[in-house]
């Protein structure tokens, strides 16, 4: 029983690399995307991330940062 599905009539070779190849792509991208989130969110962190109430305020009045705050927490 194991072995036929495995074997799925002589297309298992072909099915289950297909699938491992598809399986890798989606985790090297996983991997890629996640490495350059931590890095943006670093270098956001460490040019934002030292603001004092007084440009805080001003860059909550900008509409562009308001786009970027509407969906994140308060600075």
């Amino acid at each position: 029983m194991m072995n036929e599905f495995l074997y799925m009539n002589g297309y298992g070779s072909y099915v289950w690399s297909a699938f491992f190849f598809t399986f890798l792509s989606f985790s090297i991208l996983y991997l890629v995307i996640k490495i350059q989130y931590v890095k943006e969110k670093n270098k956001f962190i460490s040019k934002f991330g030292a603001l004092d109430s007084e440009k805080a305020q001003v860059a909550r009045i900008q509409n562009i940062n308001k786009e970027i705050l509407s969906s994140s927490q308060s600075i």
